[in-house]
């Protein structure tokens, strides 16, 4: 019989069959619920759509019925003029963002699943984006199912970031990850479908830090990518085998790629004609491969 433990005040050495009834009737719980759905409906979506890229915004994916993509997963850009942004006010940016995480809620089932990628900028001062993306995702209705840390540290550049050099006169901290931010729409446990996860990474990638590499924007013709390995973790962790994955911020195809190797398929969208010219041909040679 596995040994139940409850909630200590110095922790328990034992964790299997932890009962955490007490901490969830605590005052810190008390006014924070869970936000719940009772439509259970999931709607087709037409082979003419599924593993597509639109090449138009995603603040309005008319394409795509409500309640019928299982997970979501992008990058947004981040709006620090890099060649692909509009060169947003913070306001202008975070309306954008709102829209099409609106439209995110909309086209996910009940229990479908949103992961952010996205890393905080500037100095002066710093612009935490996480924290303003976290918040446009709960006053939309998703419910937090926590943060991932990328951690980069180990394919970091020599750029210098440091302000005061050896001085606390103006010393400046030196980012070296980025943050993956984990919602549900609706239910936290999904009905059951065939998994692909094995147990090694099961165990290590529900830890809350993860170590990647970052990618070669030269080799995937994009200045700003993230590895393929990202999506390839978080298609295992968060989805079945025959899922829809979307991306609104497709940019050079690198979730629709991990989508296909995985046994998913995928819809994107992006306002770049030359970045879904890109992903098209990234996603080819994937079927010339399979």
């Amino acid at each position: 019989m596995r040994k139940s433990t409850e909630t200590s005040s110095f922790g328990v050495s034992a964790r299997e069959g932890h009962n955490a009834e007490k901490f969830y009737q605590s005052n810190l719980y008390n006014g924070i619920n869970l936000v719940e759905i009772t439509d259970t409906n999931v709607n087709s979506i037409s082979n003419e759509i599924i593993n597509n890229i639109f090449q138009h915004t995603a603040e309005n994916m008319y394409e795509l019925p409500d309640n019928s993509v299982h997970l979501m997963i992008t990058s947004p850009p981040y709006n620090v003029t890099k060649e692909y942004d509009q060169n947003l006010t913070l306001n202008q940016y975070l309306q954008l963002i709102e829209k099409v995480m609106r439209e995110t809620y909309r086209v996910l089932i009940n229990g479908g699943r949103a992961c952010v990628n996205i890393a905080n900028v500037g100095r002066k001062p710093y612009i935490p984006l996480s924290d303003h993306i976290g918040r446009i995702m709960t006053d939309i209705g998703f419910n937090n199912r926590g943060q991932i840390i990328w951690d980069k540290a180990a394919s970091a550049g020599g750029s210098c970031a440091w302000g005061s050099w050896q001085s606390a006169s103006n010393p400046s901290l030196r980012d070296v990850h980025e943050y993956i931010l984990v919602f549900s729409k609706g239910n936290l446990k999904r009905t059951k479908g065939k998994d692909t996860i094995r147990k090694e990474d099961f165990l290590e990638w529900t830890k809350s830090i993860w170590k990647m590499n970052t990618e070669s924007a030269k080799r995937v013709k994009h200045p700003a990518p993230f590895p393929e390995e990202l999506p390839h973790r978080l298609i295992n962790l968060y989805s079945f085998e025959n899922d829809i994955v979307l991306d609104p911020f497709m940019g050079s195809g690198t979730t629709a790629v991990a989508a296909l190797k995985n046994k998913r398929n995928f819809i994107g969208y992006d306002i770049s004609e030359e970045y879904v010219k890109i992903a098209y041909e990234r996603i080819d040679s994937v079927g010339q491969l399979l």
